[in-house]
């Protein structure tokens, strides 16, 4: 009698491991996920059980471990002990669309909707670092710096020079950045060496260091962007702290900056912003950062600055921990609010069902509707994904407009009508819904919506519009290479 040999018997206990696999696949995958996310991931390992699966297990899951987990749900706590303090804004002052909004981004994210605030916009690259450094040399008590990615090179050295004087004076300094955000921009070693000795007390936020049991998703990245000086003055928006071509030759050579915006506030909102910043604190170092704030002293923007003054403001943080994708419900929430116009910008759109689904609806109701966009992107998989979507966008009605190359329009804003403004560190894609930690400020504020449309006409006015006929032309290649990257960026 023959038996098989250990190579035969290999073959089909492999055979029967791929057979099991896929079973399991069936079963598990689909739960608590979207249909889309769910028919990628089963894509994937039906057609390579074992890879897919493999792959499944080190970046299918966004689960934190379990002390982060305890951290933020404690530092949540805290946030909605505080938010109860805050006077929100009455709902018989906002309509009944936008009072529920208001009292989801609430429910959701812990924050009020609060009034009485000073709002300007702060366009430019450097001229916002040099803002950041005038504040900074101003405090007194605090200054809290958050940043996805936080460089030192000879834009951001102010800014860095400006802390530590701080930091001699007697204020308490403190400053996060995403770890694996900062490590890949040249110049990271340096930077950790400035720091050391500088009296700024710095963490790395969601770093990976498995020694240490520090393991997770290793593409789960903290992507806020923030800066609070004494509960007096916050910024936030798209911009990072590093020089406008991100310390890269290449970049360089090509002439290619990022094209960023923040935006200054005062006022009782301030003191949301710095919320959100003492709960990533408490989240890496289990400290409790300063929570307070001073009296507002008048606005010292150039005299040229357009400043909002009593302005209602919203801040919404969204991410792993919180209830799931706070930024998507209120971006949908608001597009269908709309009944005139939506102006959107964003780097990196990749939407889920619900958001192309609120976008092109809107269009083919009659809303005018705009997208602005880089003509070329800094990231290959993400752009021709993103790529992926004008087809349906352009025959909904929607109008895309392309920033003109070599620039990166990295700003992350929208207006709905005359009515509302959002601006922050969220991108329109899956990845800032399921997998990034971001911050978005809600403004439903006419004047605010009328110097961001000041902005969207300036962007307007150099790009250049994509017509359907145009795309259309494309070759079957690229189509298929869209269609491939389009399926990758559903696998969250």
């Amino acid at each position: 009698m023959d038996f098989p040999g250990v190579g035969t018997l290999l073959e089909w206990l492999l055979v029967a491991l791929e057979i099991v696999l896929r079973i399991v696949a069936l079963g598990v995958i689909p739960g608590n996920r979207k249909p889309s996310t769910g028919m990628a991931w089963l894509l994937l390992i039906l057609v390579e059980p074992i890879i897919g699966f493999t792959i499944f297990l080190l970046v299918g899951r966004t689960a934190l471990e379990r002390k982060r987990v305890e951290r933020q749900r404690e530092a949540i706590d805290v946030i909605r002990t505080q938010a109860a303090r805050q006077s929100r804004v009455p709902e018989h002052e906002l309509s009944p669309a936008l009072a529920r909004i208001a009292d989801l981004n609430q429910r959701l994210g812990a924050l009020p909707l609060v009034g009485g605030n000073r709002v300007s916009l702060a366009p430019g690259y450097r001229e916002v670092i040099a803002l950041m450094v005038e504040e900074v040399d101003l405090a007194a008590s605090y200054v809290h710096v958050e940043f996805y990615i936080t460089s030192y090179d000879e834009v951001t050295e102010p800014l860095f020079a400006a802390m530590e004087r701080a930091a001699a004076r007697g204020v308490a300094v403190r400053l996060l950045f995403d770890h694996l955000g900062s490590r890949r921009i040249p110049g990271y070693r340096t930077m950790l060496r400035r720091l050391d000795g500088s009296g700024i007390d710095w963490h790395p936020m969601l770093p990976l260091r498995l020694l240490r049991g520090r393991i997770r998703r290793p593409d789960l990245r903290n992507h806020r962007k923030l800066l609070v000086v004494d509960g007096r003055v916050g910024l936030t928006g798209s911009l990072n702290l590093t020089e406008p071509g991100y310390n890269k030759p290449a970049n360089h050579r090509l002439g290619r900056e990022w094209v960023e915006l923040m935006v200054r506030l005062e006022g009782p909102v301030v003191a949301s912003l710095n919320a959100v910043f003492a709960s990533d604190w408490y989240a890496e170092t289990a400290e409790v950062a300063d929570h307070h704030t001073e009296p507002a002293p008048t606005c010292r923007r150039p005299p040229d600055a357009e400043v909002v003054p009593d302005a209602r403001c919203q801040v919404v943080p969204s991410g792993p921990g919180l209830v799931a994708e706070n930024n998507l419900r209120m971006f949908t929430a608001l597009l269908y609010t709309a009944t005139d116009r939506i102006s959107l910008t964003s780097p990196y759109f990749v939407p889920d069902e619900s958001l192309l689904y609120a976008v092109t609806t809107a269009a083919q109701r009659g809303v005018e509707v705009e997208l602005f966009v880089s003509e070329v992107s800094d990231q290959f998989m993400v752009g021709r994904a993103q790529a992926s979507y004008y087809k349906a966008l352009l025959e909904a009605g929607v109008r895309i407009h392309r920033y003109p190359a070599p620039f990166i329009l990295h700003a992350k804003h929208f207006t709905i009508d005359e009515d509302v403004a959002v601006i922050g560190s969220s991108n329109m894609d899956m990845r800032s819904f399921a997998l990034n930690y971001e911050i978005s400020l809600m403004v439903p504020d006419p004047a605010v919506v009328r110097d961001l449309c000041s902005v969207q006409d300036h962007y307007r006015s150099i790009s250049r519009e994509l017509t359907l006929a145009e795309w259309q032309r494309r070759s079957p290649g690229a189509r298929y290479v869209d269609n491939v990257m389009r399926l990758t960026a559903a696998l969250q």
